[in-house]
């Protein structure tokens, strides 16, 4: 970290207020992939970064799978497919017909194929925080996706998270171990459009909504 020391906490000026506020305006959920690989060493950068992220009991109950075999992604895809067939059916008329022109995954063009689970009750942390409030765990692997998503788009790079999947069905793919818990699949490589508005927003399916419809007071 340039120019970081413990004994002077770094300052944030206000140039890197705005552009921080741009990158969270700017994230968006990326669907639409190039195929070209991504330059050597970047994602192992964006994970590090990403491992920065905060988790109950300083637990990171954080396991990361990176998919990369045509035979492990095909088997995804094959879920995918499946799971978004059955969500088609739960809609009807108007909502049916938005629903069968989104793009919705870019499992067959993105290069880069991340699998998210969540350790249940790992050693680290012994316990810390999360005696009453188990799903803490859950909390903090989506928390380190967070950071994940800001940091590759700080480097231009896209990021989809993928949830049409029957979580079951990839943890059996993917053979991992029992006693983990699967949260999330995201897609990653250059955007192939980028835009400032949701794509759902724009293929009509659900605007963004005002924050005062969400905040309370008590």
């Amino acid at each position: 970290m340039t120019g970081f020391s413990p004994d002077l906490p770094p300052v944030f000026d206000a140039a890197f207020q705005e552009r921080f506020e741009e990158l969270l305006v700017w994230r968006r959920d990326v669907r639409r992939f190039q195929t070209e690989p991504l330059p050597e060493g970047l994602i192992g950068h964006l994970l590090s970064l990403a491992d920065h992220a905060p988790s109950v009991g300083n637990s990171q109950p954080w396991r990361i799978v990176s998919v990369e075999s045509d035979a492990a992604r095909g088997r995804v895809l094959d879920n995918f497919k499946a799971e978004n067939a059955r969500a088609l059916d739960s809609y009807a008329d108007e909502q049916a017909e938005i629903y069968a022109k989104l793009k919705l995954a870019g499992l067959q063009e993105a290069p880069v194929h991340l699998a998210v689970f969540c350790e249940v009750e790992p050693e680290q942390g012994h316990g810390l925080g999360r005696a009453t409030m188990p799903e803490t765990l859950v909390y903090s692997v989506v928390g380190m996706i967070q950071t994940l998503w800001l940091a590759a788009r700080a480097h231009g790079i896209g990021l989809g998270w993928v949830s049409i999947l029957d979580p079951s069905r990839v943890c059996e793919d993917l053979e991992v171990p029992a006693n983990w818990i699967f949260v999330g699949y995201l897609c990653l490589g250059f955007p192939e459009e980028e835009h400032l508005d949701p794509e759902l927003s724009r293929a009509g399916w659900q605007d963004r909504t005002t924050l005062e419809e969400r905040l309370f007071r008590s």
